[in-house]
């Protein structure tokens, strides 16, 4: 797995990139909301990079595979957290945990691997209490935040 620098750009691409496989698929709904709510941008990058960013951890997921691509998407424990490790800075923590959200919700359906994924962001990131007073995603997404 390539490694980027401590929050940087890339390495909080790289996080999004997981929400948008962490079901095993991209979903259409959810690559029209990094459009939408200009993802990339938000992160510091250009819509090209971050779709290169998505790119490599694909590449980095089949190359580290050993069944297919259902399996390739799910991301073992300890090179989860060496990726969440990668995001140190308090803000930079839950502007990404916000857009994962944002993406895991796009499709309305939040499938196991998304669940456990924002969990595991929540509790490494120490962000439990900033979950609990955050608005619904629904209501951010509408304006009614």
């Amino acid at each position: 797995m390539r490694t980027y620098p401590t929050n940087s750009p890339h390495a909080a691409g790289r996080i999004i990139a997981m929400a948008l496989l962490a079901d095993g698929h991209l979903s259409k709904a959810e690559l029209d909301l990094l459009d939408r709510l200009d993802v990339a941008r938000q992160l510091g990058l250009a819509r090209t990079e971050l779709h290169s960013v998505v790119h490599g951890f694909c590449e980095d997921l089949l190359a580290s595979a050993s069944g297919g691509w259902a399996d390739a998407c799910r991301v073992d424990s300890a090179t989860l957290f060496g990726l969440l490790a990668e995001i140190d800075d308090p803000a930079l923590r839950r502007q990404v945990l916000q857009l994962c959200t944002c993406v895991v919700d796009a499709d309305h359906h939040v499938a196991d691997g998304e669940s456990a994924l924002l969990l595991a962001a929540v509790a490494h990131w120490g962000l439990q209490r900033d979950v609990l007073q955050a608005p619904t995603t629904d209501a951010m997404k509408h304006g009614h935040a």
